[in-house]
C-alpha cells in the first residue's frame, strides 16, 4: 500500500518529535518540511533526513504540493490560526499543536471551516494517549470507581524558575494572553475530561505572575538552549502572562474539581498529575511515572496497577505496545496519537460519521473556550461559564 505523505511546518522542539513518531508507524512518510526561510529549511531537512527538493522556505509553497496529504502545524502559538486556516483551505488533513488558535473566536472559525471542507483534523493532546490513561478511562466508563465526585491535581514545571529564564512563550504577542494555563493547563483539562467523560462547564480562577521582571539574554539564547558564552548580557523584560494558576472547576453534571499549574516549581520537570475520587474507589496518575496507576479503597488494601496488557481492560489493550515491565512514556503517547490519527485516514473514516480516538479541533476549540473563561474569571474574580457556542457538538 502506498504510504500517506506528510509535510511538517516548524522544526523547533516539537516538530522533530512529530517526525520521529510518524516514522515509527511504517505506513506514513514525511516528505516535506517548511521553515521561515529557504536556508533554514534546507539545513533542517538535511539534519532530519528529508530530501532538499521538499524543503520549503515558505509553507504556502508546500501546500501546493499535491503529493502531500497531511500537514502538521508545529509553529509558535501566534501562527496557528493563519497556518491552520491555509492548510484547511488547501484541502489537506491537519494536525495542529495546541493551542489551536489565540482565542475561542478563531478556534470556532477553524472548526467550522474544517467541518465544511470535510478534512480530518487533530490537535496534539497526547497525554490522553498514555496507555494507563486509556485504561483508566475505560475503567471509569465501566463504573469501576462508581460516580466520579471529585477531580483534583496539578501540572508543575520548573523551566521558568529563574529570572534569567526566557522563551518566546513569555511574549503575549507570540504565546498568547495566557501562558501557564494555555500551555500546560490545557493538557490537564483535556486529560481529565477524557478520563471522566465530563466537560468542564464553569471555572473560578486565581492567576499570578511570580516573576514580574525577567532578564532576556541579548544574544537571543533561550532557556535550555546550547550556548558557549559563559557570561551573558541581559535586557529587562516586563512579564504580562501568568507563571502560576489555581482554578476551581465545576463539571457539566455538577461534580467538582480543582487544579494548579506552575512553571516555577523547582524540581518538577513535567509533572501532570490528577486524582479522581469516586463513590466506590479512587485513582491517581502521574505523567512522570506513567506506567503506574494508584487505585485507592476504603475497605481493603490500596493497589498499584503497573501497565500490562494482560491486566488492562479489553478496550484499552490496544493502547499498550509492549509487555508489562517494558515501560512506555511520553514519546510512545505521541506515537499512539499519530497511529490513531493516521489509521483513521487510512481506513477512509469521516469525522462527520465516525468517532475518533484522538483529540480533534472540537477538543481544541473547547480548550480555547476554557482558557478564555479562566482569563475572564481571574480578571473579574467570579465564577464564569465556559461558552462553547453552537459550533461544537458532543
Amino acid at each position: 500500500m502506498e504510504k500517506i505523505k506528510v509535510g511538517i511546518i516548524g522544526t523547533g522542539f516539537i516538530g522533530p518529535t512529530h517526525i520521529e513518531a510518524i516514522r515509527r508507524l511504517g505506513f506514513v512518510e514525511v516528505v516535506g518540511l517548511a521553515e521561515s526561510n529557504q536556508e533554514s529549511a534546507e539545513k533542517k531537512a538535511a539534519e532530519l533526513g528529508i530530501p532538499n527538493a521538499y524543503a520549503y522556505g515558505d509553507y504556502r509553497d508546500m501546500l501546493k504540493n499535491d503529493e502531500i496529504q497531511v500537514v502538521h502545524n508545529c509553529t509558535p502559538n501566534h501562527l496557528h490560526f493563519e497556518i491552520n486556516k491555509d492548510i484547511i483551505l488547501a484541502g489537506k488533513h491537519v494536525i495542529s499543536e495546541k493551542p489551536l488558535a489565540m482565542n475561542s473566536d478563531e478556534s470556532a472559525e477553524l472548526l467550522e471551516l474544517a467541518k465544511k471542507q470535510g478534512i480530518v483534523h487533530g490537535v496534539n493532546f497526547n497525554y490522553r494517549q498514555h496507555a494507563s490513561v486509556q485504561n483508566l478511562q475505560s475503567m471509569v466508563a465501566n463504573n469501576n470507581f462508581g460516580n466520579v465526585n471529585l477531580v483534583h491535581g496539578s501540572y508543575l514545571q520548573d523551566w521558568l524558575l529563574y529570572e534569567t529564564d526566557y522563551n518566546w512563550r513569555l511574549a503575549p504577542g507570540v504565546g498568547g494572553k495566557s501562558r501557564a494555563v494555555a500551555d500546560i493547563g490545557s493538557h490537564w483539562c483535556d486529560t481529565v475530561q477524557f478520563v471522566t467523560g465530563k466537560k468542564i462547564a464553569e471555572v473560578f480562577a486565581d492567576l499570578a505572575i511570580v516573576i514580574p521582571l525577567r532578564k532576556k539574554a541579548k544574544s537571543g539564547i533561550a532557556t535550555f538552549s546550547a550556548s558557549s558564552d559563559m557570561e551573558q548580557e541581559y535586557d529587562d523584560v516586563p512579564i504580562n502572562t501568568e507563571d502560576y494558576a489555581s482554578v476551581l472547576v465545576r463539571f457539566e453534571d455538577g461534580s467538582r474539581g480543582v487544579f494548579t499549574v506552575s512553571q516555577v516549581s523547582a524540581g518538577r520537570k513535567n509533572r501532570l498529575s490528577f486524582e479522581i475520587n469516586g463513590s466506590k474507589s479512587s485513582a491517581f496518575w502521574n505523567q512522570e511515572e506513567p506506567e503506574k496507576l494508584w487505585i485507592g479503597h476504603r475497605d481493603r488494601a490500596n493497589e498499584i496497577l503497573l501497565a500490562d496488557p494482560s491486566l488492562f481492560t479489553a478496550e484499552a489493550r490496544s493502547a499498550i505496545n509492549h509487555p508489562g515491565g517494558h515501560n512506555e512514556g511520553w514519546p510512545d503517547a505521541l506515537k499512539n496519537m499519530m497511529f490513531n490519527f493516521y489509521t483513521f485516514i487510512k481506513e477512509g473514516k469521516n469525522l462527520n460519521t465516525d468517532k475518533p480516538n484522538f483529540a480533534t479541533f472540537e477538543d481544541g476549540h473547547l480548550s480555547m473556550c476554557i482558557t478564555d473563561a479562566i482569563l475572564e474569571s481571574n480578571e473579574e474574580q467570579k465564577w464564569v461559564k465556559v461558552q462553547v457556542g453552537k459550533e461544537v457538538h458532543s
